[in-house]
């Protein structure tokens, strides 16, 4: 296959790049940046339709994988941010991959997609803009694509780590938190999490079986403590990690979101209700047996 990677420069976008090539595909390789292996620069929030199907002409397939973080907290209204970031560009993106015959196409998304499947209850995509906004982009996205163009949605936990300097966005203050002498807390809960190496392995797979599946990704399940401990064991800095109460967190976040309501900012978990979402076991059953723990270290080296 030809393969074109949006998002290429990125953690999980660089694996990917590495992850097709391995596999002995063609890689067109295309990041908001100029950065070394990069072919083509390009604003995927900006670029318009006619600016993707030149990129994509006599390729067999496309990876997005760039969009909006969760840890925005821009301006309110937030969803408009979220929708710019996430579901615009997938829209435009498919919508010329359609047009110039694609056979197979890969999103990179999110886990709170798959728990607002099996949770309608929880009402995600009416208290947080950004889970809004993951839902969408895959609605939206495939009706852009059509019937002939098979989408997967990788549905994304915590990835762990490394791609030359590239980290995930979330790990800087993690990192400097476990190798300081502030106390470790957790909260009750816990998250699945998984690797950009997995995450490659995962996308290029479904890109050669053309799936148009949901596809939950994860390699292990932990909770909020054995998270936070591995973290500082890997960075050289092992102690004891103490429970939060739950409570405590609640109150925290509703602080945090009066704040950003004084300010007029707007988060895309709300912080009202992301004590009933954090605070639970977002557990994903991992596909086969893998472990995290060297991409930890990756991620966190020791000093």
């Amino acid at each position: 296959m030809k393969v074109l990677v949006v998002g290429a420069s990125g953690l999980v976008g660089q694996h990917v790049v590495g992850r097709l090539r391995a596999r002995g595909h063609g890689v067109t390789s295309v990041a908001r940046t100029a950065r070394d292996g990069v072919d083509h620069t390009l604003d995927a929030t900006t670029a318009a339709e006619p600016e993707f199907r030149a990129l994509l002409a006599g390729h067999d397939g496309v990876v997005f994988a760039a969009g909006a973080d969760d840890r925005e907290v821009p301006r309110g209204p937030a969803y408009p941010v979220f929708h710019r970031g996430n579901v615009a560009p997938v829209v435009r993106l498919l919508t010329a991959a359609r047009e110039e015959g694609l056979s197979r196409a890969v999103v990179l998304g999110s886990y709170y997609t798959h728990f607002h499947r099996l949770h309608p209850e929880w009402r995600l995509t009416e208290r947080h803009p950004y889970i809004r906004s993951r839902v969408e982009q895959a609605r939206q996205g495939r009706a852009a694509a059509g019937p002939d163009l098979p989408v997967a949605v990788l549905e994304l936990p915590f990835v762990f780590g490394r791609a030359g300097d590239r980290l995930p966005n979330w790990s800087g203050p993690l990192d400097k938190w476990v190798r300081s002498r502030s106390p470790l807390l957790a909260p009750p809960g816990g998250s699945a999490a998984t690797t950009a190496a997995h995450v490659a392995e995962v996308a290029v797979d479904a890109l050669e079986r053309a799936s148009g599946e949901d596809i939950p990704v994860a390699a292990e399940n932990l909770t909020w403590p054995d998270m936070i401990g591995r973290i500082a064991t890997a960075a050289g800095h092992p102690r004891e990690v103490r429970r939060l109460p739950g409570a405590v967190v609640r109150v925290a976040l509703r602080v945090t979101g009066l704040v950003h309501r004084l300010t007029g900012r707007q988060s895309g978990i709300d912080p009202a209700h992301a004590g009933a979402l954090l605070l639970r076991e977002l557990f994903v059953t991992p596909s086969g047996p893998r472990s995290v723990v060297d991409a930890v270290a990756e991620t966190f080296p020791r000093d």
